[in-house]
């Protein structure tokens, strides 16, 4: 006989096996294993070769402040059924929202550049054959599966995607850690009074705690909550609140908690072997994988280059969707990948334009990689004022309604908005004395 399911009761999905655990997260999950992007593997393994085991702290203070914000993001799109940007254009001025989100589209953009090259480069290692050739294969894909695939297919898709993020894990089973200097390094910071350290934490935490995931969590959210007829918003369905809030907290731990895992083996894995052995000029992650060869093997290589590979196609959509989504929401335009292209003209055509600009950058005298770590310094820059519009955003009741965020979750991200804010002083005054 089948049961009913009321309007409030919560959902259990089967979770026997992977395919169970896939489909009971969502978002969080997503976000989560995006933030480890080929740009983001580059950025950890400099850290590591730069820096060593002492690196290592940053990921685990980081992992309770990510969440909380992401958890914060999560829920002001699911109370609201809008992201970030379409909340801020009802009930802020619009030269605020247009300069926010213009810079996350030239940092989305610059960052889809790097992956591009990162991915081409890993390519290379793998079965050889002209870059060019996969910037384009790779661009094209990522851009085409987002306008053509069905929604719920294509997030299964990316879900899957997630598991390449293990090859990281599996390369930690092939290199000679230090473990003791490695959970030192975990728990124990070191602080340098210099420019090049504090210029390094910030470029960890804008890729860490980066804007254009706060604005991904919350559309996905609403988006998800829009293409299912059993859901409304959570301010014209408040009893659904409890269930939805404890399904947004999980999904956003499991995601970040997994985030953070890989983040800190790549560090380890870089820090044992590259900074072991010297190497600490190391920018990219096709460099990081090819450097592994002579010190860790061809197979520590291999799973590096594949890794690379698969979180760029799974991190390229959510920075053009993300970019997307802020500008569709903040124009008030038809958003969402669940709709047919002919139904969100704008936002596919912005979507498009932020991918194949991203293709082209490749083919221009700018190095997208000389570019990356700068654009994750302006992610680490546009995160703090993003972060405190967030914040006061959850406390207004003509937005939040009943739902307005308070307590620990309040704090933890007023707590995560003034690391951020500490980390880009400190890099300033470094860069001023």
């Amino acid at each position: 006989m089948n049961k009913q399911i009321k309007r409030g009761e919560a959902v259990e999905p089967s979770l026997k096996g992977p395919r169970g655990w896939l489909r009971a997260l969502g978002p969080g999950l997503i976000t989560g294993a995006a933030d480890d992007d080929p740009s983001g593997i580059g950025t950890y393994s400099q850290a590591g070769a730069q820096l060593g085991y002492g690196i290592g702290w940053t990921m685990i203070v980081s992992f309770p402040l990510m969440a909380a914000i992401q958890e914060i993001s999560g829920r002001v799109g699911r109370v609201t059924g809008r992201g970030i940007a379409g909340n801020v254009c009802r009930h802020y001025p619009p030269l605020l929202l247009n300069i926010v989100v213009a810079l996350l589209f030239i940092a989305n953009t610059i960052n889809i550049a790097a992956d591009l090259a990162a991915m081409a480069d890993a390519s290379k290692l793998l079965v050889g054959g002209p870059a060019f050739a996969y910037v384009v294969m790779y661009g094209l894909i990522s851009v085409v599966a987002q306008i053509f695939f069905e929604y719920k297919r294509y997030v299964a898709v990316l879900k899957w995607l997630t598991l390449s993020l293990f090859t990281y894990v599996a390369a930690l089973a092939v290199t000679n850690v230090a473990w003791t200097e490695a959970l030192q390094g975990a728990v124990l910071p070191r602080l340098a009074w210099d420019a090049d350290y504090w210029t390094t934490i910030v470029a960890i935490l804008g890729t860490t705690i980066s804007p254009y995931l706060f604005f991904w969590q919350a559309s996905q959210e609403a988006e998800d909550e829009r293409v299912d007829p059993n859901k409304k918003p959570l301010v014209k369905t408040p009893g659904d609140a409890v269930a939805e809030f404890h399904r947004i907290r999980a999904d956003t731990i499991i995601g970040m908690a997994f985030s953070t895992l890989i983040a800190l083996s790549i560090i380890v894995i870089a820090a044992a072997t590259l900074h072991a052995n010297g190497k600490t000029d190391i920018t990219t992650s096709a460099e990081a994988a090819e450097a592994l060869r002579p010190i860790a093997g061809a197979f520590a290589e291999i799973v590096f280059a594949l890794g690379i590979v698969g979180t760029g196609l799974l991190a390229i959509p959510v920075l053009a969707g993300g970019a997307a989504y802020a500008v569709g929401e903040g124009r008030r335009w038809p958003v969402g990948l669940g709709r047919k292209p002919k139904e969100a003209v704008a936002f596919y055509a912005v979507l498009t334009l932020s991918g194949v600009i991203g293709i082209v950058l490749n083919f221009t005298p700018i190095n997208p990689i000389s570019a990356l770590f700068w654009s994750a310094v302006i992610n680490g820059v546009l995160a703090v004022p993003v972060m405190v519009l967030l914040m006061f955003m959850v406390r207004r009741k003509e937005i939040m309604k009943r739902f307005v965020i308070g307590g620990t979750l309040y704090w933890l991200g007023w707590l995560s908005t003034a690391a951020m804010a500490a980390s880009v002083a400190g890099m300033a005054i470094g860069l001023m004395f």
